[in-house]
């Protein structure tokens, strides 16, 4: 098999923008759509040339033209819609966050290991070339001191919000949704990939008259290190995210997509008593594919090779990741129908 046949679940923006890129990988082949209502279903197989869809994710599992399911529902669905489909042998690729907690994440994996597929988390920024490089760069810095992360971006949807009469998904407890799922998710799993667990998180942050996040600030503690988060999705900000050493910062301009990575060393004595100086050395790889496509080669490979999972977006990272957010939204009061 030098293809992998997929189907996909949802027909909003995301799944566009994942088409897109997945096309650049001529392994990719968009066999069918699943969409609740067959209208929505026609007209997406329609713009994308998509030759079957569906209104039953249980007949598209079951059917013999896909090998593969990519999910992008909100997140109350993705563990009993990518159970479903695991459950058919069916590979799922399922959009972050991977579940509404870490018990749902737990049967995931499970389910992955007792059918024998492919199961991975579409967290995109830590499958780039960029990423990848920073990687290969950490030691460069030293023993490391701090992690400091911000996406902060003002939602569209909070304008109707504040409107009164609309509740947006992005603010839909009865969805999984909030603020820490839909973006601060973005802060910490790089973290995870790249530190582990912190020993210790205190969080706060602004709750919505729904019940789910605005925005938050949390703090983590390693034994050796520090580590701190801004998100928000009722406010902007342009930070970047920072890696602090002993002997260097990387700095990445933004987490959710990174475009560049820079090492700037220590600053050192000039000879002669000529004060201090410090070079920022450009590391960025200029990426020619589409973001999206970064993520859909690691998981196609996967497929093709056997692999249960990817030693980057792994089984461990989703739920040590899931264990934060449930931690998060402890401290924060913010509880979803799927906690039950």
């Amino acid at each position: 098999m030098d293809k992998v046949r997929f189907g996909v679940v949802g027909t909003n923006f995301i799944t566009d923008w994942m088409i897109h890129g997945a096309r650049q990988d001529s392994r990719f082949d968009l066999q069918a759509v699943c969409s609740r209502k067959e209208e929505s279903g026609e007209a997406f197989a329609m713009k994308h040339h998509i030759p079957h869809y569906f209104t039953s994710l249980e007949e598209m599992a079951a059917s013999p033209y896909i090998d593969a399911v990519y999910i992008a529902t909100p997140n109350f669905l993705h563990a009993s819609q990518s159970i479903l489909c695991m459950s058919h042998g069916k590979h799922v690729l399922c959009e972050k966050p991977m579940a509404s907690n870490t018990h749902e994440g737990r049967f995931m994996t499970e389910a992955s290991e007792k059918y024998g597929v492919t199961l991975m988390e579409a967290m995109k920024p830590t499958l780039t070339p960029n990423f990848l490089n920073l990687q290969r760069n950490l030691y460069r810095a030293g023993v490391i001191r701090r992690y400091f992360s911000a996406y902060c971006q003002y939602s569209s949807r909070y304008d109707k919000f504040k409107d009164g009469g609309i509740i947006p998904n992005a603010f839909n407890p009865q969805l999984s949704n909030g603020a820490i799922m839909d973006i601060g998710v973005y802060t910490i799993y790089p973290m995870v990939v790249l530190f582990g667990m912190p020993k210790e998180i205190k969080a706060s942050g602004l709750l919505l008259s729904t019940g789910t996040d605005g925005q938050g600030t949390v703090l983590f503690r390693y034994d050796d290190m520090e580590a701190s988060i801004l998100y928000s999705k009722i406010a902007d900000s342009d930070l970047p995210t920072e890696i602090q050493g002993e002997q260097g910062n990387l700095t990445l301009d933004r987490i959710n997509k990174i475009s560049r990575l820079t090492f700037t060393p220590r600053t050192a004595n000039v000879p002669g008593g000529k004060g201090r100086i410090s070079v920022t050395e450009d590391l960025t790889i200029s990426m020619n594919k589409d973001e999206y496509y970064y993520e859909m080669a690691e998981f196609i490979s996967l497929v093709l090779a056997g692999k249960r999972e990817s030693s980057i977006n792994s089984h461990q990272n989703s739920l040590r990741t899931l264990t934060l957010l449930d931690e998060i939204r402890r401290q924060l009061g913010v509880t979803f129908p799927a906690d039950k």
